[in-house]
């Protein structure tokens, strides 16, 4: 089964479990923050995601770090996909479950690439010039990247809108490339 299955599968359930115990807010934040712990913890991925350290040690692990943290739903969920070995699993369900969460509130995310570092006033214009392509709220995440050389790059789900220089000097090389052949 591909690995964005079994997450959007998980996630799926316990965002069910979420929305029938009116907590979906909390468990995606607590989600959010397990997640971002075990990615940003090379010694704790080890242990997490060794196949010989057993299930039981797993979430002894889990519980000390994360028991007074989170819900007990949460720590449940954690539980669970320890007990299934889908440990190395639990970044994408996470991310799934912020996807469904944000589909429920008529919300997307969105990916803004600029090619220098935009202040406030032009990130809030992007917000809704993406807002307004997506037909939805979005919840964007920025980032640069100079070899862009100027303008824009938005990835809204699976739709990419590339308004970047870089772009547009590849398509008019290729076009007079084509032209003198």
């Amino acid at each position: 089964m591909l690995r964005g299955a079994v997450a959007r599968r998980y996630a799926q359930a316990l965002y069910e479990i979420a929305q029938a115990n009116n907590t979906l807010e909390t468990i995606e934040q607590e989600l959010k923050g397990v997640a971002e712990v075990i990615e940003g913890t090379r010694e704790l991925q080890r242990v997490l995601y060794h196949p010989q350290v057993l299930a039981g040690d797993k979430k002894n692990l889990l519980k000390s770090l994360f028991a007074d943290k989170v819900s007990a739903d949460t720590m449940k969920f954690l539980s669970l996909v320890v007990d299934k070995r889908r440990e190395n699993y639990i970044s994408g369900i996470s991310a799934e479950f912020t996807a469904l969460a944000n589909e429920a509130r008529g919300r997307v995310a969105a990916e803004v690439i600029t090619a220098v570092e935009v202040s406030d006033e032009q990130k809030q214009e992007l917000v809704k010039v993406a807002s307004r392509l997506a037909g939805k709220d979005v919840e964007p995440t920025f980032a640069v990247d100079a070899s862009l050389i100027g303008g824009v790059v938005v990835k809204i789900g699976s739709k990419v809108i590339d308004g970047s220089i870089k772009t547009r000097l590849a398509t008019l090389k290729s076009h007079l490339m084509s032209q003198t052949s």
